[in-house]
């Protein structure tokens, strides 16, 4: 069945890939206009518009089960840990490069592993603790031109942007963790929509919405799409997921971190007024593409 639809599952899988690894980069291009905070209540905003008008005219949403009793607890935590993930990561992005970000990001699902691991009593594979040890390799490769400066505190912005990302990995391994436990027992859409509505509501007083007014074309468009990203990369995500096997899926996924690197040097080298490109030499590649394949073991080790 899986085979016969890759057809659908592939183009679907790399338009989410392709999807998330220009989120970064346009979101950069926008925070120099507008702050981090606003552009992800717009964000949570748009989908919360858009996804809550969807489901709402289907009548295929059910949140009150969310809200009491023994699903409670776990629903604040899965909604605070995504929450956590949207403002940290989008934050980070003032201090550090899109590429680097997307690297560093893969400690999100490996800690996710580690803390289902530790909560779920889920066990690893050899080859899943192969992908946590190539994981562990690729990053202080991927960043050897920065240990330096890194370890000496001589770039202070960048070690902040570096501890926002990792807070981001960390937080959206927290949202997984509970995503899984509320999952069993509701529908993935429940959790999301009142994600959307949360974080619409707790970031609108810290926000300055009407700063868009002040956006020239450019700004707009960027805006536009990065509150659209959200609802057609996970949409495009969740039917490949139904076409195609999971691991497939995972495995084209995997390849977001180097998509961004190449897409950033190409708008760089293009427009290099728009983004600050990471600087890489071939020892950074070797560490991204390691960091990459740790990923991908480490994701679909236990179900090969």
């Amino acid at each position: 069945m899986y085979q016969s639809n890759w057809r659908v599952g592939l183009p679907l899988a790399l338009t989410t890939a392709f999807l998330w690894a220009l989120l970064p980069i346009a979101m950069k291009g926008l925070i120099s206009d507008m702050d981090s905070t606003t552009v992800t209540w717009f964000r949570f905003f748009g989908a919360a518009l858009f996804a809550g008008a969807w489901y709402a005219s289907r009548r295929d949403l059910q949140l009150g089960a969310l809200l009491r009793g023994k699903l409670l607890p776990y629903t604040v935590l899965a909604v605070g840990g995504l929450l956590g993930n949207y403002i940290s990561y989008a934050t980070g992005l003032n201090y550090i490069t899109p590429g680097a970000l997307q690297v560093l990001i893969q400690l999100a699902p490996l800690l996710l592993l580690i803390f289902s691991v530790i909560f779920l009593g889920e066990r690893f594979s050899a080859s899943q603790w192969m992908g946590v040890g190539l994981v562990c390799i690729g990053l202080p490769l991927f960043f050897n031109l920065r240990i330096q400066e890194l370890v000496e505190g001589e770039d202070r912005e960048y070690l902040v942007g570096v501890g926002l990302v990792v807070i981001a990995a960390v937080t959206w391994a927290i949202y997984g963790l509970f995503q899984k436990k509320i999952v069993a027992q509701s529908r993935p859409q429940n959790l999301l929509i009142l994600i959307y509505i949360s974080g619409t509501l707790c970031f609108l007083p810290v926000s300055q919405p009407s700063s868009a007014l002040q956006l020239d074309a450019l700004g707009w468009g960027l805006l536009i799409f990065l509150t659209a990203n959200t609802l057609i990369a996970y949409g495009a995500f969740a039917k490949a997921m139904g076409a195609w096997e999971a691991s497939r899926v995972s495995a084209t996924l995997a390849l977001v971190p180097l998509m961004t690197l190449g897409l950033s040097a190409i708008i760089g080298s293009l427009w290099p007024q728009y983004i600050e490109v990471e600087p890489l030499n071939w020892i950074s590649w070797v560490g991204a593409i390691t960091v990459v394949l740790g990923s991908l073991l480490a994701a679909i080790g236990r179900g090969r």
